[in-house]
């Protein structure tokens, strides 16, 4: 059997062998023990928040985009009016959702290079009386940019208004504590920094907000509140779920407990990130984002600007050598990113930087970065 390339990739990602293993058996969607694995996953994931005295988990099948939409459509009150604070793709993506569901919204956009300005949003929220909610994403994967979300969650709790995350690439390796940072609603999934597979999206939702939300949505199948409430009432699902998906989360959650929480596995994150990033520069590539800003998630590199660099060329042979990178979702230059997320270690960036230093070589491009 050929080895499996190793994803470079922000999601799906590399994923361990214990983390497959549990996707092998059968799970009766109904079963009492369904059943307790989906309650004991709620309790895993509300607490890694810190979040268990007023959130509550609220699980949905699907895409982390799924899990965002149901939350704009569940949480948002279609009379209020709501600031979109945007630096890349994915905060565009939560602009055209809105627009689709007909909710009345402001939309301020920065660089995607600079990661979101707390007083640029509060100046706003002053502005304009009629907002009442803000939503960010935490860690925008079209850059690899970390935003301040205690900062902006301040300023907005401040002004008592509410807020609602994207934390799609930042939950499990980033700190996120909700005694300290004040959000409505967290939307994330399980195929990004919890390490585990496609397929369940899902909302830490405070409790109080959610029991107002009763008829938000404009969907059947993304509606949080009535699938909180089918928990509340049986525990199951209203829809099939991914039983195998739940599985392969259980033990993820078992290998990111054994790796010591968060704080070890944002450690093993930031060394592949210093990993990459060191070894890339000295081989002439630049970075779009400034270390600063730099989440050890996703970095992104501009394109050498050697005209014998071709990036088509350059992924296939990285493929044909078991390396999968992302190419760039970027508005202002050509650039692709390399992630740093998935059950790989510092070895494996050292080994991918030896790969494309050869690939180079062998393609006769030379050490030049961008404007070189």
């Amino acid at each position: 059997m050929a080895k499996e390339p190793l994803l470079l990739t922000p999601g799906p990602l590399t994923t361990s062998s214990a983390t497959k293993q549990a996707m092998q058996r059968d799970w009766g969607s109904r079963d009492a023990a369904f059943i307790e694995l989906t309650a004991r996953l709620r309790r895993r994931l509300t607490a890694l928040a810190r979040a268990e005295a007023e959130h509550v988990c609220v699980p949905l099948p699907g895409s982390g985009t799924s899990a965002v939409e149901a939350m704009l459509g569940t949480m948002l009150s279609r009379d209020g009016r709501t600031l979109v604070l945007v630096n890349g793709a994915y905060g565009r993506r939560i602009g055209e959702i809105l627009k689709l569901m007909e909710r009345p919204f402001e939309l301020i956009e920065s660089a995607e290079n600079l990661p979101l300005d707390a007083e640029t949003a509060a100046r706003h929220l002053d502005a304009d009386s009629r907002l009442s909610d803000v939503v960010m994403v935490h860690c925008e994967t079209t850059s690899g940019v970390l935003n301040p979300l205690e900062d902006i969650a301040d300023a907005v709790a401040r002004r008592g208004k509410r807020l609602l995350v994207d934390a799609m690439s930042s939950f499990g390796a980033i700190p996120i504590d909700a005694r300290q940072i004040a959000f409505e609603g967290l939307a994330t999934s399980a195929n990004k920094c919890l390490e585990g597979v496609p397929g369940m999206g899902f909302v830490l939702a405070r409790r109080a907000r959610l029991e107002q939300c009763a008829g938000h949505s404009q969907s059947l199948s993304l509606d949080l509140h009535a699938q909180w409430r089918g928990f509340e009432n049986n525990g199951q699902w209203r829809f099939t779920p991914p039983t195998q998906v739940l599985a392969a989360l259980d033990s993820a959650l078992d290998q990111l407990a054994a790796e010591g929480g968060i704080g070890g596995r944002f450690a093993r994150y930031w060394e592949n990130c210093h990993t990459l990033v060191s070894g890339m520069r000295a081989l002439g590539f630049e970075t779009y984002v400034a270390d600063e800003s730099q989440a050890p998630i996703i970095v992104t590199f501009h394109m050498l600007q050697d005209p014998a660099f071709e990036f088509d060329a350059f992924y296939d042979a990285l493929a044909q050598h078991g390396y999968l990178i992302y190419p760039g979702k970027l508005t202002d230059g050509p650039s692709f990113r390399i992630g740093c997320i998935g059950d790989i270690r510092a070895t494996d960036m050292e080994n991918l930087l030896g790969v494309i230093g050869a690939i180079l070589k062998d393609k006769g491009v030379h050490r030049m970065g961008r404007g070189a």
